[in-house]
């Protein structure tokens, strides 16, 4: 029975010293085989508390020489747990700034230990009194991933997870290094459709959350970047295929042979730039390209027949219908790129944007 008991690991960055009492009562409480703190390049004015620490009973320190980043530390304990414990049911992870209450992670552990299947987060109710920046910055990436991944989820960003063993090798070849690894494993569970459950926990904030390394407000905020990025392909695309249209044709006056030139030449640019810039696909062009020119086809008879639609049947005029009708074609064609196109890294195009790359 011991065997089936998770593992909590902590990845600690300039832990805050209540961690030392927290990690002697998971120890005491008998749900846990081992705790595992990752000492995250903290440096030596936090000698006394990994001291603390490794002098207790069945905790295990290892280190970073430098800091690395939160995903790091996860993968560098879920390595060794899972070379260390393979028998485990799992892992059940906390943050070190001293804001996850013990019976809540005993929940997660419980929870996991009922459900070894399935992920399980230990998710916040963000109430008025939660500090503005974790608030606003949870909401707006609950909004953009229930949107964008279809992941309906109170708490995207909570550090409280109970993760099953079966999934600690897929989490384990994640690239992601830092928090945003957290969003990388939600998405992962969703690409390999692992279910996610969560459990309600207790909110804790201690001074307005000004121990939290993390900024959940601009880091959300970075999240809306493909979609700028995505429009921005789009509009530059345009201006290419109107520049080679108006440059071929006072070069050589045939409208269709300059139509046509403009028309390679923006399409050529749309598609290795979405492919490379906006979704970083790394599937073979052979198997993108053929979809992205059925799906030049297929929009551009769409947008014809919509614009013959509302300009016969709706009386609009011609221009206004050309931009209502491209409109509509542009937001179906950012989630048709993502899902289907550049399907094969629907993590990526958001988990790039939180590095900034």
């Amino acid at each position: 029975m011991n065997k089936l008991k998770p593992i909590a690991l902590i990845p600690a960055y300039k832990p805050e010293p209540a961690i030392v009492e927290i990690t002697s009562d998971l120890i005491r409480s008998g749900q846990f085989q081992k705790v595992v703190v990752i000492n995250d390049g903290s440096g030596p004015e936090y000698g006394a508390i990994f001291k603390a620490l490794e002098d207790t009973v069945d905790v295990e320190i290892l280190r970073h020489h430098v800091n690395l980043g939160k995903g790091a530390a996860l993968k560098t304990g879920f390595n060794y747990i899972a070379c260390q414990f393979p028998n485990a049911v799992g892992v059940v992870t906390l943050d070190a700034d001293g804001q996850h209450l013990v019976p809540d992670i005993l929940k997660v552990a419980a929870k996991l230990i009922d459900e070894p299947h399935k992920l399980i987060l230990g998710s916040r109710e963000f109430q008025r009194d939660v500090p503005l920046r974790s608030r606003f910055g949870n909401l707006m990436t609950r909004r953009v991933l229930r949107l964008l991944v279809g992941l309906t989820m109170r708490d995207t960003q909570t550090g409280l997870r109970g993760i099953p063993m079966a999934f600690i090798a897929p989490c384990l070849r994640l690239k992601t290094l830092g928090y945003d690894f957290e969003l990388d494993m939600l998405l992962k569970a969703k690409e390999k459709t692992i279910a996610i459950e969560e459990v309600a926990i207790q909110t804790v904030y201690n001074d307005e959350n000004k121990s939290s390394h993390f900024n959940p407000l601009l880091d959300s905020m970075r999240i809306y970047f493909v979609f700028i990025r995505f429009f921005s392909v789009s509009i530059i695309a345009a201006l290419i295929d109107n520049s080679v249209f108006a440059i071929a044709y006072s070069l050589y006056p045939n409208i269709l042979g300059a139509q046509i030139l403009g028309r390679v030449f923006s399409i050529l640019f749309h598609y290795t730039a979405n492919k490379k810039a906006v979704f970083k696909s790394e599937e073979r062009n052979s198997n993108t390209f053929s979809k992205y020119i059925l799906f030049i086809i297929i929009f551009g008879i769409l947008g014809y027949c919509l614009i013959n639609l509302l300009v016969l049947k709706l009386c609009f005029t011609p221009i206004p219908a050309k931009l209502l009708a491209e409109g509509l074609l542009f937001f179906m064609g950012f989630f048709i790129s993502k899902d289907i196109i550049f399907k094969n890294n629907r993590r990526l195009y958001l988990l790039h944007l939180l590095k900034l790359t």
